[in-house]
């Protein structure tokens, strides 16, 4: 379960940083309601890793104790949390720029990409040492 731990808070990390980077590009660079979007849409896209992360954890936590399984992987409350950034971003088209808010939402799964094929490529210069 260690290596699970330490994948989680990574990706968090990762997109924390990228969260981080995005609010900087708002502040500092001359197209706000791109970078408002692409915030928007990261934030949603945090708390969907997030919910995944935990339901996950839970799920595994409880076959390994031999309970019953209540509940799926969020699905529903992810697709809804989508549903809201969008309706946010229509609402409020001076402020938000929907394919960025859509780009956002996209974002973890990036990162998730990258986390896997950054520890495939360690792994297998680790397995090379050997």
């Amino acid at each position: 379960m260690f290596d699970y731990e330490s994948m989680v808070t990574r990706q968090r990390k990762w997109m924390l940083y990228l969260l981080a980077i995005m609010v900087l590009g708002a502040g500092f660079l001359p197209h706000p309601r791109i970078f408002n979007g692409l915030i928007l849409g990261a934030i949603i896209s945090f708390y969907n890793l997030w919910l995944l992360q935990h339901k996950t954890t839970t799920l595994a936590n409880a076959v390994a104790a031999n309970h019953k399984v209540r509940g799926g992987l969020g699905t529903f409350s992810r697709l809804a949390a989508v549903m809201l950034a969008v309706l946010i971003a229509l609402r409020f088209e001076e402020h938000f720029h929907i394919i960025a808010v859509v780009v956002g939402i996209v974002s973890s799964y990036v990162v998730l990409g990258l986390d896997l094929t950054l520890r495939m490529i360690s792994y297998k210069g680790k397995n090379k040492e050997s």
